[in-house]
């Protein structure tokens, strides 16, 4: 409103609104009720001539909203309550009629303004009629809805879902107290928490009330599938999991069409089979209105694929990075299997002239390329294509460029740290943690996870986290006392000794508020940190469960020495498929590989998993773009395609548990 809209006036404390709610009207409020009126609509009648200039943005109208009278505007509604007030009833029932009917228009006329995008005007006339309505739980929640929407239109994100959290508490209220007629959330409800949960970027939580919202509306349309299709298929697989657990209407049917389409989506004729399988299954689900153009738009998609005939991969044979080329090479090998209808021709990057590499690309014929590996090299790679007609063909890279832009030809499969540090804290988020802290080795790459883990659990929770350093050694004793207050303990029984003539035994208590750790840090940094952590909690505390990245697992350690998790038990950790012992996990592989390089460190094993995941993303990566339900399930993890064309990869769990290793399933 104009001068007269204050955000404070439209945010009551839940415990007061709810006592509000619960007070009866009185019989004698003629009075009252007259003043009352005629404030609000000689303030709101006075005002709309001038709206004020406030920014704000549109917001659908809901079925709900369409049966709103739209034959007069809110001024005339308004003008009609002032009308009624205006002639007095003379009697108590006709009194408490006439003010029904008033009240009733008063809200027409907040939902009208809310329909015609008037929000400051629905704001002040809702924030106002609800005090008139005290005792009226439906009107209550019609006027709470108003608000919540008003506010959401104009950028109050936080204000509006406060609004929606006492809708909800009010019908909980009507659910459990007999004195009111049992309510029940609306569409209206979900569509608005669903908007603004994605304006706070938690995709879930707002897909799970998209859900809710087209299992309300009868008028739900194919149009409404294909959105929630839409939202649904860019989920990561944890992501799908926390979904699910949540049980929003027809999610099994859901999830089973997405797991059809992930796997087999690469494939017209397995999809198709899938599809026709998946309907015999859902008969009755509402997604069966977009399985003919699913089917349809992945069959047109797949006729138009290029073939993979010739293959450049570019590669350093030589040099310092040797060894990472040789076993990139070796996954993209072991993937090939002799397929007599495609070429491969290894190009050493280390002993590259750049400038010849176009021409060379021409000869060969090339119509695929695989890499480079070296960051360095892949800037040098992208800003050739930019004017190299051969280079621009369909081309995976690597490693990511920090300067370039991809085309839309090519994709990068990333393999930054910071994915799995984001999948983690959205984890971990939703198991009911509220005190994490975080333990990071101070270095770079420990620092960039401890950075992504932090960002992502304040963009999940809302809550920050505390990151203590440590380095190696008495430091990294002194930071994980200090994170754990147990340096404050010992000084409390240091102070009381130094009272008592005797001294006594006690031991030091770590704080109690920290449920969660999330450690970053070498393998061999965990194995020393991670006793350490058991010791110093105290017996008369819960057991501080410990999360860790996949740098803190060591399945090279695991294999070759037979004491190595003595000290790591219960240390829950994320890993690739191909360095744990997995369903995703091609075993036979592993097998011929521990057989042939036997000493191959960890990190050389990512990228033999890298380069094998490489060559099979070939006929599959570039259909992601166009269809994004597709995922490729790979040794470095489950892949999919992200709007920036990076190749962003989902982790699963391991747990170090009876003296071995196993997955486990979190989300």
């Amino acid at each position: 409103m104009h001068g007269f809209l204050h955000l404070n006036q439209t945010y009551f404390p839940v415990s007061n609104y709810m006592d509000a709610v619960l007070v009866k009207p009185a019989k004698n409020i003629r009075s009252g009720f007259c003043i009352s009126l005629l404030l609000i609509t000689a303030v709101i009648l006075s005002a709309c001539s001038t709206p004020p200039k406030i920014t704000t943005k549109e917001i659908t109208i809901t079925p709900a909203e369409k049966n709103i009278i739209t034959t007069k505007n809110a001024k005339e509604i308004l003008g009609l309550a002032q009308s009624i007030n205006s002639k007095l009833a003379s009697s108590s029932p006709q009194i408490l009629l006439q003010q029904t009917k008033i009240i009733t228009l008063l809200i027409e006329a907040s939902e009208l303004y809310l329909q015609q995008h008037n929000y400051t005007e629905a704001l002040w006339l809702a924030s106002q009629t609800a005090e008139l309505v005290t005792g009226d739980v439906e009107n209550s929640y019609r006027l709470l809805l108003v608000k919540a929407s008003s506010l959401y239109a104009l950028n109050y994100n936080k204000q509006a879902q406060q609004q929606l959290a006492l809708t909800e508490q009010l019908v909980a209220l009507t659910q459990t107290n007999i004195s009111f007629q049992a309510l029940e959330l609306t569409l209206d409800y979900y569509l608005l928490l669903s908007k603004i949960l994605s304006a706070q970027n938690k995709p879930v939580l707002a897909i799970a009330a998209q859900l809710q919202a087209f299992a309300l509306n009868p008028e739900a349309s194919t149009e409404d599938a294909f959105a929630i299709w839409h939202e649904l298929q860019i989920l990561a697989p944890w992501q799908l999991a926390q979904l699910v657990e949540s049980q929003p209407p027809f999610i099994k049917g859901w999830q089973q069409l997405l797991l059809y389409s992930q796997k087999f989506g690469a494939n017209t004729a397995q999809f198709s089979h899938y599809l026709q399988l998946w309907q015999q299954q859902n008969s009755t689900h509402p997604a069966n209105s977009i399985i003919a153009q699913l089917q349809s738009t992945n069959a047109i998609v797949h006729s138009v694929e290029k073939p993979v005939e010739q293959v450049a991969i570019l590669l350093p044979l030589s040099g310092n990075q040797k060894m990472a080329g040789l076993a990139a090479q070796q996954g993209v090998l072991a993937a090939y299997n002799d397929n007599s209808t495609t070429q491969l021709h290894f190009i050493d990057t280390h002993l590259l002239d750049w400038q010849t590499l176009a021409t060379r690309v021409s000869e060969l014929n090339i119509d695929h390329i695989i890499g480079p590996l070296l960051r360095d090299n892949v800037d040098e790679f992208l800003m050739l294509s930019q004017h190299e007609v051969a280079l621009q063909v369909p081309t995976l890279l690597l490693n990511l460029s920090a300067d370039y832009q991809l085309a839309s030809y090519q994709v990068a499969l990333s393999m930054r740290p910071e994915d799995e540090a984001e999948q983690a804290a959205e984890t971990l988020s939703l198991r009911h943690y509220k005190n994490p802290i975080v333990l990071s080795h101070q270095d770079n790459i420990s620092s960039r996870i401890a950075k992504a883990f932090t960002q992502q659990w304040q963009k999940s929770s809302g809550q920050p986290v505390d990151i203590v350093y440590f380095n190696q050694g008495k430091q990294m004793q002194t930071s994980l006392k200090s994170s754990l207050d147990i340096n404050t303990s010992e000084m409390r029984i240091a102070q009381l000794n130094g009272r008592l003539k005797h001294n006594i035994k006690s031991e030091p208590r770590n704080r109690r508020d920290i449920d969660m750790i999330y450690l970053i840090g070498s393998d061999a940094q965990t194995r020393l940190i991670k006793p350490y952590i058991d010791v110093n909690t105290s017996p008369f505390a819960d057991i501080i469960p410990v999360y860790a990245s996949s740098r803190s697992h060591s399945s090279f350690n695991d294999k070759h020495h037979t004491n190595s998790t003595n000290d790591l038990q219960n240390l829950t950790f994320t890993q690739i498929p191909w360095l744990l012992q997995s369903s995703q996990q091609n075993k036979a592989l592993v097998k011929l590989s521990d057989k042939l390089w036997p000493k191959r460190t960890d990190s050389l094993s990512r990228i033999f998993a890298m380069g094998y995941d490489s060559y099979n993303l070939l006929s599959t990566a570039f259909s992601m773009k166009e269809l994004p339900y597709i995922r490729h399930f790979g040794q470095t993890g489950t892949l999919s395609l992200n709007n920036n064309n990076i190749l962003t990869r989902s982790l699963i769990w391991g747990r170090y548990q009876d003296d071995k290793v196993m997955q486990v399933v979190l989300e």
